[in-house]
């Protein structure tokens, strides 16, 4: 019986190690297959284009690419249109995140509030926002406010909707016991509702940021005169497919590049707690 108690933790010790190489072989596999679809794709897509397969002039090359994305870098293209849309998402994205706390968290604390004003949030939300690009220009001009509203406009109204959704899906018991206690809804938000919430505002994180990149690139498309919806907007009517592919590879980048930021944000939070 002894023995048997002093091996116990040794062998859980042991799975725990089994488990983590397996885990840890299983992402790197899946980093390797994504790495040689794309890997795959592009070669298949310099074929195409050597073979004239397809016409270069539509659709591009991946070494075109690379030559227009090099003259970009050394005309300093590149750091202005980048540059411009990088700092337009980004406050865009903040303002989101900020204003659909704000407002989930006063639709929690006034039901009444919440119920008048559900309908409409929906209907805001539903509503195509290049509709609204027009009015945009006309109430505020052409310029950086412009586009920074029109990235608010796509993604704010969804996010109130989702995160109240989920403030009042919290658990009722651990509610039940801070009212219990005498605790008021302060105390039931701060001690209940916010930490419960905190993965889900974070899964919000990660759409916000893609559709404030979406609302940026709309504004940009009629509103800029630099960034790289302009830039895209301006290749298609002068047929320059190598700006506009450049330009949309870029904002995959981009949108890739916040998406692992706001995911490791998510597994530092889950390690942590």
């Amino acid at each position: 019986m002894n023995n048997l108690l002093s091996t116990r933790p040794e062998t859980v010790s042991e799975n725990q190690i089994r488990f983590l190489k397996a885990h840890r072989r299983h992402h790197h596999l899946i980093g390797l297959c994504r790495l040689l679809l794309i890997v795959a794709f592009l070669g298949l897509w310099e074929l195409a284009a050597m073979k004239e397969w397809i016409d270069v002039f539509f659709f591009s090359s991946p070494s075109g690419i690379v030559r227009y994305l090099y003259q970009m870098l050394i005309d300093y293209s590149f750091f202005s249109n980048t540059g411009i849309t990088l700092l337009e998402t980004i406050v865009s994205f903040l303002l989101v995140t900020c204003l659909s706390l704000l407002t989930a968290t006063l639709l929690w604390y006034v039901n009444s509030l919440a119920e008048v004003l559900e309908p409409y949030l929906v209907v805001l939300n539903s509503l195509p926002k290049s509709a609204l690009a027009p009015l945009l220009i006309v109430w505020l001009g052409t310029g950086t406010n412009t586009i920074i509203v029109a990235g608010i406009s796509v993604a704010v109204f969804g996010s109130i909707i989702n995160l109240y959704t989920g403030f009042c899906q919290s658990d009722p018991e651990m509610l039940k016991l801070i009212y219990t206690l005498g605790g008021n809804k302060r105390d039931a938000f701060i001690k209940v509702i916010l930490p419960s919430s905190i993965p889900l505002i974070l899964s919000n994180m990660k759409v916000n940021i893609g559709l404030s990149l979406v609302g940026v690139i709309i504004g940009e498309f009629l509103a800029a005169r630099r960034g790289l919806g302009y830039l895209i907007i301006y290749g298609s009517q002068v047929f320059q497919l190598n700006m506009v592919i450049t330009s949309i590879i870029i904002l995959c980048a981009i949108a890739m590049a916040f998406y692992k930021l706001i995911q490791s944000l998510e597994h530092y939070y889950r390690k942590k707690f």
